[in-house]
């Protein structure tokens, strides 16, 4: 008998419902054994969808992390319940993937960090879907066996359909800021692109509230664009924004010495647009929204696979630190209305040292 990984998800809202789904019906190495979420919302959703395979619900995240057997959960549930909810499964001794961003304040990510460095026989990971999508790993690859020379500069983008209501307001008490919360996602890629050790020099953030008024109150944007300057030459523009009416539309741009890369920027179905010295070159494979389903379809079926075959993660958690870090610097920018300075080493110049 094939063994399977026994698996809870915990929160069973848009992202947790979607995690829930792919390891119950996509994930064959694995089983959705146990879900939490105290919401009667989602306890009738999880009655109706969950319950009919055998997966037990529980209101309570502690009883859960008791489930007989139980050996990896996926954390997915509200931004400000990550940390802690994936530092208790750790000290469970539970595998743990966790949604983006772990926290939305750098030292509860470090917090983190740790208690997974205390654990190194448990896998832990943060859920950066865009890794795992098809179309950004050819493009990585195509970048990586020199296609567009040295990657100089990045242009990436997240933003979000407008909705005719306040969830975007409502969402900014916790989710620590339209850089943070969208953004992150840019920025991991950044990372990924230019090289994880990348070392950041200067950030200049600047935002608008055009729809959202309200956003205000918490000195959020909806509307944001950063400037990220790399030690070694190289440059990441970020925009954000909450007010997209066709639909939900991220696109990336690596621009190097030779040529340059696009992801969706013209929605075909492969996503990958390769501009280069004939011309431009088109792939065409899947629908956009195909490629972002199953990219969390493939995410799923990795973290399975580096537990049961105890393989290698495909990336490493220290990573989400520097993003959320980097993310946080965009915040203060934007926020103060300064540029903010990096030494060689990483540090920041602070007001004083530069005087």
């Amino acid at each position: 008998m094939v063994r399977k990984l026994q698996v809870a998800v915990s929160g069973l809202g848009r992202m947790g419902a979607r995690h829930a789904r792919h390891f119950l019906e996509r994930t064959p190495r694995a089983e959705l054994v146990a879900a939490f979420d105290p919401s009667p919302e989602a306890q009738a959703w999880g009655k109706q969808h969950l319950e009919p395979y055998g997966t037990k619900l529980y209101t309570d995240y502690d009883e859960m992390l008791k489930h007989p057997g139980l050996e990896a959960v996926v954390v997915a549930g509200i931004t400000t319940e990550h940390a802690a909810q994936t530092v208790q499964a750790i000290e469970a001794d539970k595998h743990v993937l966790c949604e983006k961003p772990l926290s939305t304040k750098v030292e509860i990510c470090e917090d983190v960090l740790g208690a997974a460095q205390r654990k190194p026989h448990l896998k832990v990971l943060c859920g950066f879907s865009r890794r795992f999508d098809a179309s950004y790993r050819d493009a990585f690859a195509k970048m990586t066996n020199g296609e567009i020379g040295r990657p100089t500069i990045m242009r990436s983008q997240t933003c979000d359909k407008f909705r005719n209501d306040d969830y975007f307001v409502k969402y900014a008490k916790f989710s620590g800021g339209i850089f943070v919360d969208a953004n992150v996602h840019d920025i991991d890629l950044a990372l990924w692109f230019f090289g994880q050790d990348s070392i950041v020099k200067s950030v200049t953030a600047v935002g608008v509230t055009a729809r959202y008024p309200d956003l205000k109150q918490y000195g959020d944007v909806d509307n944001g664009v950063a400037i990220v300057e790399f030690w070694g030459g190289r440059v990441a523009y970020f925009f954000s924004s909450r007010m997209m009416m066709a639909g939900q539309q991220d696109t990336t741009e690596v621009i190097g010495t030779h040529g340059k890369i696009t992801i969706n920027a013209n929605p075909a179905f492969n996503l990958v647009e390769m501009h280069e010295l004939g011309g431009v070159r088109r792939e065409v494979d899947q629908t956009y929204y195909d490629r972002f389903e199953q990219a969390f379809v493939t995410e799923s079926n990795e973290f399975t696979e580096c537990i049961l075959d105890d393989k290698e993660l495909p990336f490493k958690l220290s990573g989400a630190i520097q993003a959320v870090k980097i993310g946080c610097a965009m915040v203060e920018s934007l926020q103060t209305g300064k540029k903010l300075d990096f030494d060689e080493t990483g540090a920041q110049i602070l007001e004083k040292a530069r005087l």
